[in-house]
This record gives structure tokens, C-alpha cells and sequence, in this order.
């Protein structure tokens, strides 16, 4: 078992038992091996609280905690319905960048420009057009990243994992007023096989690399299972729920 297969099965294992704390400490040592490893700047990683079915409290604790530890952090919700919760006078104090991610309809494209100030999962055209046409209607400009299936999995959502279809959504995405492309994103292959988790998260580094745009610069990728091979393959952002807040309640 080598160092990284080690520190996630120590973290699998104590994340029912350690406290908010432990798992920060955990996941945080996690990230640091992993961008010593690629030469990186731990503290370049912006950690994405998954917040959903979380409340103010928990996600009010994590902020905190991971801030105090000198890191970036930002809430991503795919619930719209959840949203109030972020409207807790404490966190609106602590003024957390909000994300939008996972799989978003076009009749939640209001919901969302009026939540988010980054909208990950951008992967079909007629999103970009909703999303432009609710920033137009609300007077805002939002930042999107464009959600990439590099694993190529049927059950995933994104634009095909080659330069054109990627170069495509940017094109389209620059021809709005609203809105701005800051980055891709995608989903890791779900698999065990280590070399397909990591082909499917490095292909997404080499089409920003093949873009050459100097905007479009985050990756968003990595949760919990894949977290080290995302930040080694140059994650920028990576998503995280139960790793920092614990399982969720049944």
C-alpha cells in the first residue's frame, strides 16, 4: 500500500469517528503531500464545501476551521431549494464565495445567478443561453467554467473531451455579454484503476493547456476518492463534502 493509498483509507476509516477538526487536519495533509509531490503551492488549492443537506452550522464550523488554517475556501450548492441557508446572517458576515455545482436544468438558471457568483457544469448550449439570458434580465455578469466528460461515461454530463468541442463552448460562451469563462471542470472516471482516474482528470489539464487562454485558467476537480491525483495533475479547485463534514445524517 504506498502513501496516498494509505492516507485514504485512514481517512475512509476515521471519518465516522474524528471531529470536524481531525478531518480538516486530514484532508488538508492530504493535499499538502499531494502538491509537494507536483511542486505546488498547497495553499493555491481553493477547497469547495459541498454543502448540500448541510446547515448554516456545519458549513458555518468548516469555513471557519479551514480559514484559521490559511486556506481558500468557497460553498458549492446543487440544491436551489437549499439555498436560504446561505442567507444565515453569519455566513453572509464571513462573505464566502458561493459556486453552484452539479447537474443544472435551464429553469433553475435564475435560481442560480441569483445564488452564485461561479457556475461549474456548464456542459450544453442551451444553458449557456439560459444563464445569459437571467444575467441579462437580473443586470449581473456571472463567471462560468465548462464541465468537460473526460472519462467519456455515458452517465455524465459534458461537452466531449476534444480541443473543438471545448473551443466551441468557449466561443459561444464569449459571444454572450454576461457571461465569463474562468476554467473546466469535470467529474473523474469512477473507477478503482488508478491510471483511468488519472488519464480522465490530466486530459482536462491538457485542453486548458491546448486552449492557451489566459482567463480560462481554474480546473475544478477531485472530491475525496481522487482528491491527490487531481491536485497532482494541477487542480485548482477541488469539491469536498463528507470528507470535511462527515457522513450525512441517514
Amino acid at each position: 500500500m504506498d502513501d496516498r493509498t494509505a492516507m485514504r483509507a485512514h481517512d475512509g476509516a476515521g471519518q465516522g469517528g474524528q471531529g470536524l477538526e481531525g478531518r480538516i487536519d486530514a484532508i488538508l495533509a492530504r493535499i499538502d503531500a499531494a502538491a509537494e509531490r507536483a511542486g505546488r503551492a498547497p495553499a493555491d488549492v481553493t477547497i469547495l464545501l459541498a454543502t448540500k443537506t448541510r446547515t448554516a452550522d456545519e458549513i458555518l464550523a468548516a469555513v471557519t476551521a479551514l480559514r484559521e488554517r490559511g486556506r481558500r475556501v468557497a460553498v458549492g450548492e446543487n440544491r436551489m431549494q437549499e439555498a436560504a441557508k446561505h442567507e444565515d446572517p453569519r455566513l453572509l458576515a464571513l462573505d464566502i464565495p458561493r459556486h453552484v455545482i452539479g447537474r443544472l436544468q435551464t429553469n433553475k438558471a435564475k435560481d442560480a445567478v441569483a445564488f452564485a457568483s461561479v457556475i461549474h457544469s456548464v456542459d450544453r448550449d442551451d444553458l449557456i443561453e439560459a444563464l445569459e439570458r437571467r444575467c441579462a434580465l437580473a443586470d449581473v455578469q456571472r463567471d462560468v467554467m465548462v464541465q468537460v466528460n473526460t472519462s467519456g461515461e455515458e452517465s455524465k454530463a459534458g461537452y466531449a473531451p476534444d480541443i473543438e468541442a471545448v473551443r466551441g463552448a468557449l466561443e459561444r460562451i464569449r459571444a454572450t455579454e454576461r457571461l465569463r469563462c474562468i476554467g473546466l471542470m469535470t467529474i473523474g472516471a469512477n473507477t478503482a484503476e488508478e491510471t483511468a482516474v488519472r488519464a480522465s482528470l490530466s486530459r482536462l489539464r491538457e485542453l486548458r493547456d491546448e486552449l492557451g487562454e489566459v482567463e480560462v485558467r481554474e480546473l475544478s476537480m477531485g472530491m475525496s476518492g481522487d482528491l491527490e491525483i487531481a491536485v497532482e495533475e494541477g487542480a485548482t479547485i477541488v469539491r469536498l463534502g463528507s470528507a470535511v463534514f462527515g457522513p450525512r445524517e441517514a
